[in-house]
Parts: C-alpha cells; sequence; structure tokens
C-alpha cells in the first residue's frame, strides 16, 4: 500500500503531465474523435471493438490490482486489448489530470488512487460519477464487506473501492534498540525525547502511514472532534509540534520511512498491517523488525479507489465498468492479499486468504503477525476524514508541523 486544498496538490508537477500526455496512447477507443462525456445511457455493454486502457497509479495500487488486470484482458481480449500503467505521486495527480480534462483530451483512461487522491479530484471536480451514473453496472458493490461499504460511502459517488484495510496506526520498531516500547502517544513523546532523531514519520500527504499516524492520534489524545482538524483537534496539533522537536526532516513517501528503517537511521516509526509486512517479505527490511499496537487505539481504516477523469469515450467507459465489476468477484478480489501490502486487502466478501494465490498464502503465513487477526476484529474502526477535510488537514501539517523539513513537489 505504497506516498491541496489544494496549495501543494493544484501545484503537481504540470511537466509530468505532459510527459504522460506525450509517452501515453490517446483516448483510443473506437473512434478517432475526441473525448467527451459519455451519457449513461449510451454506454453499451460491451465496447464495438477491444480498446487500450490506459491506467495512472497514484497509490502503488498495481501490487494489489495488476494481476487482477492482467487476468481480464487475458479472459476477456473481446472487451481489453492492452493495458499500459504509468505511475506518480498523490501531489501530482490533479497536475496531472485537470489539463487533460480542462482540453477534453484524456492520455489517461484510469486512476487507481487512495484518499489523497480520491479526495484532491473531487475538489477540483475532475471525476465521473461512476456510482451514481453506472452503479446498476457495479452490482458487485452489493458484497463489500462492512468497513469497505464504509469506506465506499466516502467517495461520494465518484470513486469504486477496489481493495481495503484496517491500516492502522500501529508501531514498528528495531528491538536491538528499543527495549520499552511505546505503550500510548505520551510514551511516544517521552521515547522520542530521550532518543532524538530516532523516530520518524513521513508527509501526511505523501503516506499512508503519515496519514493513518495523523488521523489515528485524535482517537487516543481525547481529542474533542477526530472528524474535525480545523476545530476539533488541539490536542494533535500541540501533540505533533512538540514530537516534532525530537524530528530532524519528513521524508516526502513511505519508500525513505523503510530505508531509514532498514540502514538504522530510525529506530522506530509508525505503520500499518500492510507498510509492516510488505517491505520485510520483499527483503526491505530486516526479518527481525518488530511491530507493536498502542493500548487503547482505534483503526483508521483506508482504501483505494478506481476513479475515471471527466470525458470518458461510451466505448472505455464500457470496459472500465467490466473491469471492475470483474475485480469486484471473491476470486478475482483475493489477489489482493498479494504479499501483505495491503493486509488483508480484499473488500468483498468470500475473498477469503484460500482464494490467494499461494504465494501470497505463503508470504502471510512466514511475514504476517499473529495479533493481527484477533486486533482487527476486537478494536474499534473509523473511516478517515472526509475528501474535503482531509485536505484541510493536510494543508494544516504541512503549515503547523512540517514547515521547514520537507520537500514540497
Amino acid at each position: 500500500m505504497r506516498i491541496a486544498k489544494p496549495l501543494h496538490l493544484v501545484a503537481g508537477l504540470a511537466a509530468l503531465g505532459m510527459v504522460l500526455t506525450a509517452c501515453s496512447a490517446p483516448n483510443s477507443g473506437s473512434t478517432d474523435k475526441p473525448a467527451v462525456s459519455a451519457a449513461a445511457g449510451t454506454v453499451p455493454d460491451k465496447p464495438s471493438a477491444p480498446v487500450t486502457l490506459n491506467i495512472l497509479d497514484v497509490a502503488g495500487n498495481k501490487k494489489l490490482t495488476g494481476p487482477m488486470v492482467d487476468k481480464f484482458v487475458k479472459d476477456h481480449p473481446d472487451i481489453v486489448s492492452s493495458v499500459t500503467w504509468e505511475n506518480a505521486g498523490a501531489p501530482d495527480l490533479v497536475g496531472t489530470i485537470k489539463p487533460q480534462v480542462d482540453s477534453k483530451k484524456l492520455s489517461v483512461d484510469l486512476v487507481m488512487t487512495g484518499n489523497d487522491g480520491l479526495s484532491a479530484g473531487i475538489d477540483q471536480k475532475l471525476w465521473v460519477p461512476i456510482v451514481k451514473d453506472y452503479g446498476d453496472r457495479l452490482s458487485n458493490m452489493k458484497n463489500y464487506i462492512d468497513p469497505a461499504a464504509k469506506m465506499q460511502a466516502l467517495a461520494q459517488g465518484f470513486g469504486v473501492v477496489t481493495t481495503y484495510y484496517p491500516s492502522g496506526p500501529l508501531l514498528q520498531y528495531d528491538p536491538a534498540i528499543v527495549k520499552d516500547v511505546p505503550k500510548t502517544p505520551e510514551a511516544l513523546l517521552a521515547w522520542a525525547k530521550a532518543h532524538p532523531n530516532k523516530f520518524g514519520y513521513a508527509r501526511p500527504a505523501n503516506s499512508g502511514p503519515g496519514r493513518t499516524f495523523l488521523m489515528g492520534l485524535p482517537y487516543m489524545l481525547g481529542d474533542k472532534d477526530p472528524s474535525d482538524p480545523v476545530n476539533g483537534w488541539a490536542k494533535t496539533w500541540a501533540y505533533l509540534k512538540d514530537l516534532g522537536q525530537y524530528i530532524n526532516t519528513y521524508p516526502t513517501g513511505t519508500g525513505q520511512v523503510i530505508s531509514n528503517m532498514a540502514d538504522g537511521t530510525w529506530a522506530m516509526v509508525p505503520t500499518t498491517t500492510g507498510w509492516d509486512i510488505n517491505p520485510r517479505a520483499l527483503g526491505q527490511e530486516p526479518k527481525t523488525i518488530a511491530a507493536a499496537a498502542f493500548d487503547k487505539f482505534t483503526w483508521v481504516t483506508d482504501a483505494h479507489y478506481a476513479v475515471v477523469p471527466l470525458g470518458q469515450t461510451a466505448d472505455k467507459m464500457s470496459a472500465i465498468l467490466n473491469l471492475l465489476q470483474y475485480i469486484l468477484t471473491p476470486e478475482v478480489n483475493a489477489m489482493a492479499y498479494d504479499s501483505g501490502y495491503f493486509y488483508p486487502g480484499p473488500s468483498i466478501k468470500g475473498a477469503t486468504l484460500d482464494k490467494a494465490p499461494q504465494a501470497s498464502q505463503e508470504a502471510i503465513k512466514t511475514f504476517g503477525r499473529d495479533w493481527y487477526d484477533a486486533l482487527i476484529d476486537s478494536a474499534p474502526k473509523a473511516t478517515p476524514l472526509t475528501p474535503a477535510t482531509m485536505v484541510k488537514a493536510f494543508d494544516l501539517w504541512d503549515r503547523q508541523v512540517g514547515s521547514g523539513k520537507y520537500q514540497a513537489k
């Protein structure tokens, strides 16, 4: 699960958008006409000819859904002839997609994103209201597990949940250095004070674990309103400023956090189930790295969404709807177990581990934590901030906490 008002999102790399436009095929369905918004009633059951889908991934989602997409192409060559993938950071998303939507010339057909990119695109009115316009074509959404259904509600009809996990916030640490593992935020602050620059996390706008840590603190600290970062997070903002005295830099991506743990730069970081399992499964961190939960905390859940830029052709919209319906079947969705990247990963009832590829089953058996499932069942779960509110939280963190200690893109 790989990293506003778009003070920083709108300022995303316009250059990247130009590169994607140059490197990706234009919106090539069965027509050479410029892309226009396809009315719901005009989208056929199948495209008139197989289409190429150009997918932009800003969430590391390809690890989870890439095999599902490949299987769909193999099973349905009459719908999709080929797929291309591009990768970008979530803060670059608006700068990439908005010029395409404004010009009605899409080179990106489908975006796989987390809450951050979903939020920014809703704010800038970039996404097709896919559930409102085509919900009857996505009947498998009725089979979401309950927390995934709640994540779906956050999308306001503009995205379709493909994968889900309870996320965190958890702690990951080097047991050779951290002998007294903090069980509360207050104990974590004391540890950081005693070990300056040995604890850290990434900028929340670029990082799932950073974002989850940010949104989990109001619950643990007893803030007035965990859903309101502007007026309800007085304790959280004060805590993060105090903690920041002992953090010298905030990376602009979770990958650097993993590197800092692997090379010993840091000894403890906030994490999620997936960011704990997957780097160890891939050999990016030592197997000896340990994890722990806070004594009293609330899971802040997370999901990946499929969103479609406005201006999509009828044939491509047809292919996308078929693809998403296929992804939301238990046998296919079980591929989301991957090697623990978004543990558990599936969003659909019946997508159990025994249906996952054997390699996934082995990775979870070897690198999973035997206490995860019980904690997932027992601890309360809360959905993350709404899209507009999340954008505000990111901006407040950038100005009040991270200013001067991270490099904005």
